[in-house]
């Protein structure tokens, strides 16, 4: 992996050279050879794992491939997901069981396949449409991703059938894939990921072929055109017509499938060298921070964009599906692996620290298919027959992709890259040589982390350390006693000769803030770092929705106190003057008011609860003359 900073200009640059196969369940390529993370992010790993992971019913998922009798749902999604995560969190903890269930279900799988090649549970009259070719893809990334930690051949084959069988029907019925489906074809579409993929598996240029086919109709006259409207400049959410019927064809504003297009846009990039594909992937993710990411790292209502940063004090129904978080989540890790931005990697710490771990239930046991800034979290319906939804087979898929993004090693360049700073230990193979990393650090709550550095043999190598954007000022790097300063929004990169016993000392100062957004009707929240905190009525400060002025100094600082919280991650004492009585003295002064972590905020899923992150903030006409006469 080339870590090289992307500018349009040298897109052709960075997308020449031969192309490495991607395993669909680790995306990233990287020499590192293990990861283990502790603390908090380790342990929601771990139960992610455990508790949804390895308790699913992962047979129930291949039951609808044997039937052949859907018409236009999506049951043929959840398969593929679950082992994407499945084999995404067996490279992570080599848990021997976990192996057993995913060779199983592999095996169940491929056991469906028609005498054609196809798998899938589409009957003949409605092949190609709905959802049918969407679930096609999954079914390929998970074949593909089942064949990366089992190397069965059989699994391989199996996708290559499968996507044979696509080709096949899709020329035998004179059919476009851009028009099949819903949202412009961009469910269809997205298949090109895997497609891409198979090609750099086994080199056949019919691969090649059709993926390049797929890129183009999905630019036809009438279609989504992903890279022409986003080298327009066009905004992810007026990229069509407001549709007359939500679930349709006719819907260009669908987050996830968007996303997913994107990702095999950037995939087709790397082998073509057409640097167009990865330039429309790159304005498309500029789009998607200004306009949509809301202050916990995700958006879309109802599944679609809808300008919602400026509109995210305002509740809307199915807020931050977690299907849009995790791909946002995927879609981020890929752009940091190809442009090496560190931009990308704070938009990734931002979406997994709120809204992916929000998304998961204490006890780990469902993830929500929503997760609102106010309000409550629930359990997801079960969809299309099966004891699953689409959200619940995703999201484990997010868990699991953090440890990839954690440590980024390569070989060629000779460089480490640490990318987000959790306690946690990595193995590294540089050249021949191993080196052990060991990180600790009690990051966001402090700045403060030490990384030990342990090579197996003395050696000339680069360690890069991310700067957040969101620190308060330079950050101190200090290696073996000599300090230098960093600053925010880069890679501090550290080229020197390591021995063992080497330790790098890493100082950030980050601090609690106040944020403020509105005109008359002004609302505030409170950030650390990466962090969101939020009012939680479990802490019976008071009503959550009553209006108050979070106390803070002209820059913004918050002081904010740590205590002990009983069922949160974080809590944090804020000073906040409530309600708007300021008669009485005792009502006028700043009370300490306990605020959570957003992701421990209604963690419990009681609907009794409720939690609120944008707090209504009381007008002082005194000190803001908001209307003039």
């Amino acid at each position: 992996m080339k870590r090289i900073l992307f500018t349009l200009l040298s897109a052709a640059a960075l997308c020449a050279g031969a192309s490495i196969p991607v395993n669909p369940a680790t995306q990233l390529r990287s020499d590192v050879q293990s990861v283990k993370l502790d603390g908090y992010v380790g342990g929601r790993i771990d139960t992610c794992i455990a508790r949804r992971v390895m308790t699913q019913d992962a047979l129930s998922l291949v039951e609808p491939f044997k039937l052949r009798n859907e018409g236009d749902r999506w049951q043929s999604e959840f398969w593929g997901k679950w082992m994407l995560g499945a084999c995404a969190a067996y490279q992570y903890n080599h848990s021997p069981e976990l192996l057993a269930k995913i060779t199983e279900c592999a095996k169940a799988l491929i056991g469906t396949a028609d005498s054609d090649g196809y798998i899938g549970n589409y009957k003949d009259a409605d092949r190609l449409k709905a959802w049918d070719i969407w679930g096609m893809k999954y079914v390929t990334l998970g074949l593909l991703a089942y064949y990366s930690v089992s190397h069965d051949k059989a699994a391989l084959k199996a996708a290559e059938n499968e996507i044979d069988n696509l080709i096949a029907t899709l020329k035998a019925r004179g059919a476009d894939i851009a028009d099949c489906g819903n949202y412009f074809g961009m469910a269809a579409c997205s298949v090109l990921e895997p497609v891409v993929y198979l090609y750099n598996v086994t080199r056949d240029r019919k691969y090649l072929d059709f993926a390049e086919s797929i890129a183009a109709s999905i630019e036809k006259e009438g279609h989504a055109q992903l890279v022409g409207k986003a080298l327009e400049g066009v905004p992810v959410s007026r990229r069509s017509h407001y549709p007359d019927e939500w679930w349709s064809y006719n819907n260009g504003m669908k987050a996830y499938e968007m996303m997913s297009c994107y990702e095999g846009l950037i995939e087709l990039s790397k082998v073509t060298e057409n640097s167009r594909l990865l330039e429309a992937a790159i304005r498309t993710a500029e789009s998607i921070i200004r306009d949509e990411i809301n202050i916990a790292g995700s958006g879309a209502a109802f599944e679609c964009w809808y300008e919602g940063k400026k509109m995210q004090t305002v509740p809307a129904y199915h807020t931050m599906e977690t299907c849009v978080t995790f791909t946002w989540m995927q879609l981020c890790a890929r752009l940091l692996d190809i442009t090496g931005l560190p931009a990308y990697a704070d938009e990734f710490e931002r979406t997994m620290y709120n809204a992916l771990f929000a998304s998961m239930r204490a006890d780990g046991g469902q993830i929500a298919k929503y997760s609102p800034l106010e309000g409550h979290r629930s359990e997801g319906e079960h969809q299309c027959g099966l004891p699953i939804n689409c959200c619940n087979a995703n999201g484990p898929r997010g868990f699991a992709l953090i440890p990839q993004v954690a440590y980024v090693a390569d070989s060629h360049d000779n460089n480490i890259n640490v990318n987000l700073y959790i306690p946690s230990s990595a193995d590294v193979k540089l050249g021949k040589n191993m080196v052990k990393l060991t990180t600790d650090t009690d990051y966001p709550l402090s700045g403060d982390v030490t990384i030990s550095v342990n090579p197996s043999k003395a050696a000339d190598f680069a360690l890069s350390l991310r700067i957040p954007s969101w620190i308060d000022s330079d950050a101190t790097v200090t290696v073996n006693g000599q300090k230098i300063s960093a600053a925010p929004g880069s890679y501090c990169t550290l080229n020197r000769r390591w021995t063992k016993g080497d330790v790098v000392t890493l100082h950030m100062p980050v601090s609690t803030r106040l944020v403020t957004t509105g005109d008359v009707n002004k609302f505030q929240a409170v950030t650390r770092g990466p962090l969101v905190f939020a009012r939680d009525s479990r802490y019976t400060d008071g009503d959550v929705d009553e209006t108050s002025v979070i106390v803070a100094d002209e820059n913004g600082r918050i002081d904010a106190t740590p205590v002990p919280g009983t069922f949160s991650w974080l809590t944090i004492a804020v000073p906040m003057v409530l309600g708007t009585d300021l008669e009485d003295a005792a009502h006028s002064r700043p009370k300490a008011i306990r605020l959570c972590d957003f992701s421990s905020a209604g963690n419990d899923w009681d609907r009794n609860g409720r939690y609120r992150v944008w707090l209504p903030q009381t007008l002082n006409q005194m000190h803001a003359p908001y209307h003039r006469y």
